[in-house]
């Protein structure tokens, strides 16, 4: 259900994220006073709108899982503001954190670790209304588990076996089931795919594109496979070291990359049948730099075929490519 630029105008964003930070400080040795930053994330805003899926792509190590557990809490941010339906989500804490998570939910990239072994299948999928308490029987308990488990297609007489007892694709399912069962607004999905068999991957990824439909739910997809973000994703944030460095919608990003780390990723997409003439193959260059000791300037310059002098002691900032409303990218090319 992709939304347009005109149609985002006239709507506030379900979630909003501003100049978010993550750093990891620690010692260099029991003697050493000096301490080493990692800057994980550094300084990543965006906005999601009801219904669309925002996908996050990226080398690994880029910051994108970082980000979106930094997003939902698991780990708390450095800096920067989370703000879910009006309400500054960074600063709840309590009653009001446990009734905005309700509202906003993750699933993770391994199914096999993601989900407790000691756990039956009912009770992982009624975890959330179990910590919020949103019923008032068992029966309604009960109902809300098998509501859960038809919408993501699981056997309801499977709900009292273990993880242990299923496939990677219908443990990813569980996971699914377990995320939705409170209908949250807002679903974080941390390389949902990636774990699972090429042949499994599809149906879980139209799974969630009809939980979308059915329940209205916006996505924050993180991935690494471009071929599955053209399919998913409404609109496409590219990260690089911790950095955001080219943002905009599919068809901008795919048809009109801007930034040289885009179209690189871009041409390293396996295509069947079609070979890309040597001379026009855009290699990066190199290994993707340390967090703890990240290059001055612009982050790509290390790896960029056409850095200058300008890239190496300036930050571009991310500004909107002319013409191109709502397409940013971070660059002086």
């Amino acid at each position: 259900m992709e939304t347009t630029i005109s149609e985002r105008k006239n709507t506030e964003p379900i979630l909003r994220v501003e100049h978010l930070k993550k750093y990891y400080t620690y010692g260099n040795g029991f003697l050493s006073h000096r301490k080493t930053v990692i800057k994980a994330v550094d300084d990543v805003s965006l906005s999601l709108y009801p219904g669309e899926t925002l996908a996050i792509v990226g080398e690994s190590g880029c910051g994108k899982s970082t980000t979106a557990k930094s997003i939902i809490r698991i780990t708390d941010p450095t800096e920067g503001t989370i703000t879910l339906h009006g309400k500054d989500f960074g600063k709840l804490s309590g009653k009001e954190l446990k009734s905005a998570r309700q509202k906003i939910k993750m699933i993770f990239q391994d199914p096999y670790s993601a989900l407790n072994p000691r756990m039956t299948v009912r009770d992982i999928i009624a975890e959330p209304i179990d910590i919020s308490g949103s019923y008032r029987t068992q029966a309604e308990r009960e109902e809300k588990i098998l509501e859960a488990c038809d919408m993501v297609g699981l056997n309801r007489d499977y709900l009292d076996r273990y993880p242990h007892e299923f496939s990677g694709g219908q443990r990813q399912r569980i996971g699914i089931a377990r995320a939705i069962i409170e209908k949250p607004d807002v679903i974080l999905c941390d390389e949902p795919v990636s774990a699972l068999d090429v042949s499994i991957q599809a149906k879980v990824i139209n799974l969630l594109k009809e939980l979308q439909d059915k329940l209205g739910v916006s996505y924050i997809f993180i991935s690494h496979d471009l071929s599955v973000v053209r399919h998913v994703a409404d609109r496409v944030m590219v990260m690089y070291l911790g950095h955001v460095v080219e943002e905009g919608s599919r068809d901008d990003i795919f048809n009109s990359p801007k930034h040289p780390y885009t179209r690189i990723l871009l041409d390293s997409i396996p295509s069947i049948g079609k070979e890309m003439p040597e001379d026009e193959q855009q290699l990066i260059a190199g290994d993707l730099p340390s967090p703890e000791n990240p290059p001055s300037g612009c982050c790509f310059h290390t790896r960029c075929p056409h850095c200058s002098e300008q890239c190496r002691n300036t930050a571009p900032a991310l500004t909107e490519v002319p013409g191109q409303p709502g397409h940013r990218m971070a660059c002086f090319c």
